[in-house]
């Protein structure tokens, strides 16, 4: 801070969506910095804030001066600063939810402290020779310490006492004599401490990967550099690119970040990076223990570490020196954040990579319509990988018409004869299956045959699966779960149906046609605890299980060699969503899930099950042509001026009286009608499609308009100045990935 800033502007932890400006006294002139966390006196107590700006005047007077700074650094560095305003004014949220955003909130409360641990070394200058003279026969104990510590200087007191096979009375004894020094040391909380991982060597790259690798590293030469998006077919090799360019980064002294859309995905990616790179890797996902959060963190902002990798909110680690940001599998809807802000880590990764002039590498075998426009718009460079790495043959992929199906059975079949025969002579050929079916569960709803009972939650207009492991009915949307009856609630009768299909019915079925099978499931009611993604991922791997049926935490980004067949057994579930991006999500599932098979030596072949088949989303998928299905869905998009031709935002109104949510939808609608531009459209207020959530009703209106950030701007004073009942609430969602 020059001698003339001695002014800091700072946002407090309040939710007032105003920044406050404070006099910097001489003593800590030197330790406020933009993003450093300070304490200042707010009305009759402190509270602690972060100072966004340093101002040589203020336009207000008699300013209150900061009282302390909280910590060594800035928690936030500077380009994060401005990130969080930015995020602000796009994202229609206040500059508190913004700057939240960039910090974990183990960070934020200073509710976990460093976990410090007592090790022992030898004392400066301490002669090991004439120590162990002067204790000679008397002391044996303290003279193994000493030599113990001769060998190994700098241990922990616990391994000591372990090792030598002492109690803390001798080496206490060699500190009164000065001859050690026991004293607290920081100990990073490791979440990664017992995986043991094989180091790894760079991989040969053919010719399209060598390709998308330079244009990467050229970027690093550019004024402004790039967004690039590595389109590659499944398995042609992105990660291997993604770790050559991280390497070139670190060769130039710059930092990384890494992210990736499921917790699912992070073990095989932890262990392929940290088997390229060591322990210079973060790791920071919502797995993680608060401590393990804070620890990984810390190491980030102390500058011990120079990867990053995680899910969406690792997007903000606090590097200084960015020099590259890869989003893995960039189309996912997982990357944007359903509470407030309602970022899309991809999209703020852009923006990170424009605030600190960082390369961006978007990597993908199905790209999102967004990013694929941009590079049509020459807003981003387009790097294609059209084949597998190795020369690997692209899957096979069928279609199976289930209509078709059930009309030769006499009824709906979970199996088609040609999916059942696949899964046997995959078996009997030693060979591994993938099935995938987006629904977990064992039914989808009860009901009553005699008098049409559905059971379905009360705090929402959502029918209950059943989970029949639990035998209990689970509500999906808000987790209320009740003990599955034996008999009708309304007429008693015990003639119930449970109709539908999740993945712990199918899992059944497996067992059913194939008892002998080895079958495991995953889906989010297995995977609960810490390290069960790894230890399943791991198990199937090893060739523990013949067959994996899950949801879509299975269908992207892994690598399973010796799975020859992957069956999709009802391929219409995101289809028959009323969403204007159903098309693209179920294209994105089905190709993202059979890229999983024939990714070794033996070739895969992929089995869909459908009651559409001749969708055309279907169609392209079958024959895995990203360009026929971007060709089809742009026009439709165009004809409709949705994304990526334009963008959304979505106001809803949440409340336990629908009619106050109604009547309050309406007023804001008539509000806004007299004074929004005509390049804003708007639709008049609906009930959304579930109309009842956790107990609150729901309504909302879609705007559209080319110029969203000016949109979000005045929708934001809007909001400021509305009138409304306290017990509605308003929420925005820019760039939603859903209208539902």
């Amino acid at each position: 801070m020059s001698a003339t800033d001695r002014i800091a502007r700072v946002i407090v932890n309040l939710a007032l969506d105003q920044t406050f400006d404070y006099r910097v006294p001489e003593d800590l002139a030197a330790k406020v910095q933009i993003g450093s966390k300070v304490t200042i006196p707010f009305g009759k107590s402190s509270r602690d804030g972060y100072v966004v700006a340093l101002l040589g005047t203020s336009e207000f007077g008699d300013l209150k001066e900061v009282q302390a700074v909280v910590g060594d650094r800035p928690l936030i560095p500077e380009k994060l600063v401005a990130l969080g305003q930015w995020i602000s004014d796009y994202y229609c949220c206040s500059r508190e939810q913004a700057t939240h955003a960039l910090l974990p909130s183990v960070v934020r409360g200073g509710r976990v402290s460093p976990k410090k641990q007592k090790f022992v070394r030898l004392a400066d200058n301490v002669d090991i020779a004439t120590a162990l003279e002067k204790l000679g026969t008397r002391a044996p104990r303290q003279a193994d310490v000493l030599r113990l510590l001769a060998r190994n200087n700098n241990v922990s007191l616990a391994n000591l006492e372990k090792t030598a096979k002492v109690t803390e009375s001798p080496i206490r004894a060699l500190e009164e004599k000065k001859y050690i020094v026991i004293e607290d040391q920081v100990q990073a909380r490791n979440p990664n401490a017992s995986v043991a991982v094989l180091p790894t060597q760079t991989l040969p790259l053919n010719d399209e990967q060598a390709d998308a690798l330079q244009m990467v590293n050229d970027s690093a030469g550019k004024d402004r550099r790039d967004v690039i998006l590595l389109y590659g077919v499944t398995g042609s090799g992105k990660t291997e690119v993604y770790l050559q360019a991280i390497q070139a980064c670190l060769d130039r002294g710059e930092e990384s970040i890494v992210l990736v859309p499921e917790i699912a995905l992070t073990p095989q990616t932890i262990e392929r990076f940290r088997g390229r790179f060591g322990d210079i890797i973060s790791i920071l996902h919502s797995h993680l223990s608060d401590g393990e959060r804070y620890d990984e963190w810390t190491r980030i902002n102390d500058g011990s570490v120079k990867i990053a990798i995680g899910a969406r909110s690792a997007v903000f680690a606090p590097f200084r020196n960015l020099g590259l940001i890869v989003v893995d599998e960039e189309h996912e809807p997982s990357y944007k954040q359903d509470r407030l802000p309602r970022y899309n880590a991809r999209d703020i990764a852009v923006m990170r990579g424009h605030f600190e002039n960082a390369t961006v590498v978007l990597g993908t075998a199905t790209p999102a319509l967004e990013s694929m426009y941009n590079v049509e718009g020459g807003k981003y460079r387009l790097a294609r990988l059209n084949k597998r790495a190795d020369d690997a043959l692209m899957p096979t992929m069928e279609i199976v018409d289930m209509a078709e199906v059930a009309m030769k059975e006499g009824r709906p079949q979970i199996f088609s004869q040609r999916l059942t025969n696949a899964l046997q002579n995959a078996l009997e050929e030693g060979e591994q299956v993938m099935l995938f079916l987006n629904r977990r569960g064992y039914a989808t709803h009860m009901q009553c045959l005699k008098c049409g009972f559905t059971a379905g939650c009360d705090e929402c207009t959502v029918r209950f699966t059943y989970h029949r492991q639990v035998d209990r009915l689970v509500c999906h949307m808000c987790g209320e779960t009740r003990t599955a009856p034996q008999t009708c609630p309304e007429c008693n009768d015990a003639n119930i149906k449970y109709s539908g299909l999740g993945t712990e019915k199918l899992a059944g079925a497996v067992k059913g046609i194939l008892p002998h099978a080895r079958v495991l499931r995953m889906d989010s009611d297995t995977m609960t605890r810490k390290n069960a993604y790894r230890e399943a991922l791991t198990a199937f791997r090893a060739g523990d299980y013949d067959i994996l049926v899950g949801t879509q935490m299975i269908a992207k980004g892994l690598h399973f060699p010796n799975v020859t067949l992957v069956g999709i057994v009802f391929a219409d579930l995101t289809l028959n969503l009323p969403d204007f991006r159903a098309g693209e999500r179920t294209f994105q599932l089905l190709v993202q899930v059979a890229g999983r098979a024939g990714r070794g030596e033996l070739p895969g072949h992929v089995i869909v099950q459908t009651y559409t088949p001749f969708h055309p989303a279907l169609m392209s998928a079958a024959k895995q042509d990203y360009d026929e299905f971007y060709e089809n869905e742009i026009d439709a998009r165009r004809l409709l001026n949705f994304p990526p031709c334009t963008h959304l935002l979505l106001a809803q109104f949440r409340g336990e009286q629908e009619q106050a949510v109604a009547g309050t939808a309406d007023d804001f609608f008539r509000f806004l009608t007299a004074h929004l531009p005509d390049s804003v459209q708007m639709t008049p207020p609906i009930p959304c499609a579930i109309l009842k959530k956790r107990g609150s009703f729901h309504y909302q209106i879609l705007f559209t308009t080319e110029r969203i950030v000016s949109l979000s701007r005045y929708i934001k004073q809007v909001l400021g100045r509305f009138k409304k009942p306290k017990d509605v609430f308003i929420s925005i969602d820019v760039d939603p990935m859903s209208v539902l």
